[in-house]
């Protein structure tokens, strides 16, 4: 029992617990409501980085974090990238890039899931947590241009990041799956 309430778990569970938060404020009229969700988007992402850190450095490493922070970080990016194609934040052909993003995770996800059942584990890549950041960067710089009701600098940047966030998104998965074909 005295793994699961460590620091960096209840981070984790704390950037969980902010999901619905963020989402509900996001579809708000009210462009200061939809900066909070963007400072708690950043807030969430940031934590991200420190459970991690704080895990290593406090020894504090547990199964359940090593289970649920990529499952934080997978329904945070999945739970915004919809709501702001929802919202048409990410419109026409810049929903390409964010679909490239979901079907990533979905797949790299059932992937590590496959290789589980074969007791083999596929390590976390250096080049899929530039992928994580660049996602989260990406979507924070959207959500804050949303805030600022669409600032045409803060979108048309938020959308070439998220393009290049797709790119290393199927970099870092293609990388993955060709590691996990060894065992297919």
């Amino acid at each position: 029992m005295a793994k699961i309430y460590t620091i960096p778990n209840i981070i984790t569970f704390v950037r969980i617990i902010l999901i619905p938060i963020i989402l509900y404020l996001l579809f708000s009229d009210n462009s200061k409501v939809v900066l909070i969700a963007g400072l708690l988007f950043i807030i969430s992402s940031i934590s991200d980085y420190f459970d991690g850190y704080l895990a290593r450095t406090l020894n504090q490493s547990s199964k359940l974090g090593t289970l649920l922070d990529p499952i934080a970080d997978k329904l945070l990016i999945a739970a915004v990238i919809i709501v702001l194609i929802d919202t048409r934040v990410i419109a026409d052909i810049h929903v390409i890039p964010a679909i490239i993003i979901l079907l990533r995770e979905i797949a790299i996800s059932g992937l590590r899931e496959f290789l589980a059942k074969l007791n083999t584990d596929m390590p976390v890549s250096r080049l899929a947590k530039y992928k994580t950041t660049f996602q989260m960067v990406s979507l924070s710089i959207l959500i804050i241009g949303l805030g600022f009701e669409l600032n045409d600098f803060l979108w048309n940047l938020g959308l070439v990041t998220l393009w290049l966030a797709a790119i290393i998104t199927l970099l870092s998965g293609y990388n993955y799956v060709a590691k996990g074909f060894k065992y297919i």
